[in-house]
């Protein structure tokens, strides 16, 4: 071995270990003065690990000219198609992310993640057909996939196919019968279903696995505020506040389900509670009918002019 290789591959080994030990700086100036090497600027294993620190420490313009070298040197490295695709997907450019997965599945037909994260685009800018047809074939590479199955089940909901919905969350929580957004989702499904016993079931198993997902409160509350059970829909939104107290969405709804029981001071507290955590609310509290008893009062009249 050559006096340069064998200092490339030392600085390599010193910055994987500094690396592993969440010393980012100090990994990172290894890894460059591996690069500064000669040859150093050629050895694309290099060039991938330096590329994914840098995406990591969100430096993603040197991160894609990382990728890019490593293309200039083998333009049929996926890897490096896929690198950049992930930079423009977590920067919300879709299109772009798109046509780089693309270009990985192309020279790799069976890149698992590359088809997923591709569904994940093609969801993102609407087009749900080819964002399905992506999360089938990660499905047909791995039939564990637990994030497949739950994802696709989303897509189906939003289209009104509860039945393949359902099919799909049953696949999940056969391979993670604990998770929480799995049970919340299956929640959601058989609502939509009309089985409002069984989504109500599912609903206090996903706040059972995960008190601080506000959305399984709002939504099981919401069943008993439309069953007009509205001391039901109170205590449990209520201990939503509880293990959520910065969420102003279970605040204004808390307030709309007081409203229903003439308990109009109590509303007008959470209003405002909610409009401290998110003034954007006023808008909504103008326009909302479920408020109409509140309306004359001194206080709401302080609350949407603040």
């Amino acid at each position: 071995m050559n006096s340069e290789k064998y200092k490339i591959d030392n600085y390599k080994v010193i910055a994987k270990k500094f690396y592993s030990e969440r010393s980012i700086d100090k990994a990172l100036s290894f890894y460059e003065k591996a690069y500064n090497c000669k040859d150093g600027n050629k050895d694309t294993e290099l060039l991938i690990d330096m590329a994914l620190l840098y995406d990591e420490l969100g430096q993603y313009d040197f991160a894609k000219e990382k990728y890019r070298e490593v293309l200039r040197i083998n333009s049929r490295d996926e890897r490096a198609y896929y690198g950049l695709a992930i930079i423009y997907d977590n920067k919300k450019q879709y299109k772009e992310a798109v046509d780089y997965y693309l270009k990985a599945i192309e020279i790799n037909p069976k890149y698992n993640r590359a088809y997923f994260f591709l569904a994940g685009a093609y969801d993102e800018i609407g087009q749900k057909e080819k964002a399905i047809d992506c999360y089938r074939k990660v499905i047909d590479m791995d039939s564990k996939d637990f994030w497949a199955y739950t994802n696709l089940s989303a897509i189906y909901e939003e289209q009104g196919q509860y039945q393949l919905a359902l099919q799909m969350l049953e696949h999940s929580l056969e391979i993670d019968p604990n998770h929480y957004l799995a049970l919340f989702n299956m929640a959601v499904v058989l609502g939509r279903l009309n089985r409002y016993d069984e989504a109500i079931s599912f609903y206090k198993l996903s706040i059972s696995e995960n008190s601080k997902y506000a959305y399984s409160y709002l939504n099981l509350s919401i069943i008993y505020k439309e069953r007009k059970e509205y001391e039901s829909a109170i205590r449990i939104i209520t201990a939503g506040i509880y293990n959520n107290p910065e969420e102003g969405f279970l605040y204004y709804n808390r307030a709309c389900f007081y409203v229903h029981i003439d308990k109009l001071q109590e509303a007008i507290e959470d209003l405002y509670e909610a409009v401290k955590l998110y003034p954007g609310f006023v808008k909504y509290i103008k326009e909302d009918e479920e408020l109409n008893p509140l309306k004359n009062t001194e206080e709401y009249m302080r609350l949407i002019k603040s």
